[in-house]
């Protein structure tokens, strides 16, 4: 398993923008980031594939949220722009042995330890 560390998260008012990183120890494959807000279940929220030519978003954040990746630095991001309080969560990245795009929670192995995303109104 790689180890994947998160950043980039913060205090945003609606309609700003956070860019989160997820740094992993070695070389990954498909990755995604998921969300959990207190009392919910952790869902999707974006994945790539291992060559970046594929992504999935969730309906919630699609044309707001933008997902790649950097194999050279073994890193992959999540631009978030247009924030809206109901983004407010924690942020988690995850990673997969699967090369093509994943989208369930089982199908990853690794996962960082997350970071908050407050999205103030």
């Amino acid at each position: 398993q790689v180890q994947l560390v998160e950043s980039g998260g913060g205090l945003v008012q609606a309609g700003g923008s956070l860019r989160l990183s997820c740094a992993a120890s070695g070389r990954t494959f498909s990755m995604g980031w998921f969300r959990q807000a207190p009392g919910a279940e952790r869902d999707i929220v974006a994945a790539i594939s291992w060559s970046g030519g594929s992504t999935y978003y969730a309906d919630s954040v699609k044309g707001r949220f933008t997902i790649s990746r950097d194999n050279a630095k073994n890193t992959v991001y999540l631009q978030m722009n247009s924030l809206k309080p109901e983004d407010t969560a924690v942020y988690y990245c995850a990673a997969s042995k699967s090369r093509g795009v994943v989208t369930t929670t089982g199908q990853y192995d690794s996962w960082g330890q997350g970071t908050q995303v407050t999205v103030s109104s």
